[in-house]
């Protein structure tokens, strides 16, 4: 998986993310906070704003005011956007997302495509 692919990958995630928050969120009146923080990533997924400026703001603004919807947040995108959103990650974690990353990048050299969700599960013991 190149860079190229990684990027639609992540962006794929957001998208989904963005949607299923939408949906969520819809019982809550307009002008409601977290509604209004749920547009803006849908907003960003549809490719409005400046995603790698953007997207961590976001990001830290639903971990410290909506701390109940951050599990929902999928993982890939706290190591994509990386800096302050590394902070919501424990050590062991950006670890496996460091090799995870290198599995990746070789893959890549080789001309194959990792398969991120089946690399993350094996490298997190989740299968």
């Amino acid at each position: 998986m190149d860079d190229t692919q990684y990027a639609r990958y992540c962006q794929q995630l957001l998208e989904e993310f963005a949607s299923s928050t939408e949906q969520r969120l819809e019982h809550l009146p307009d002008g409601d906070s977290l509604k209004e923080l749920g547009t803006r990533f849908k907003a960003l997924a549809a490719g409005e704003g400046n995603l790698y400026a953007d997207g961590p703001q976001l990001v830290s603004r639903l971990f410290t005011t909506y701390p109940d919807f951050a599990p929902a947040f999928p993982r890939d995108l706290l190591w994509f956007f990386g800096g302050e959103c590394l902070h919501y990650m424990p050590d062991e974690e950006i670890n496996a997302y460091q090799r995870l990353d290198e599995m990746r990048l070789a893959a890549a050299s080789r001309g194959e495509t990792l398969n991120m969700r089946e690399a993350r599960a094996s490298l997190m013991g989740l299968q």
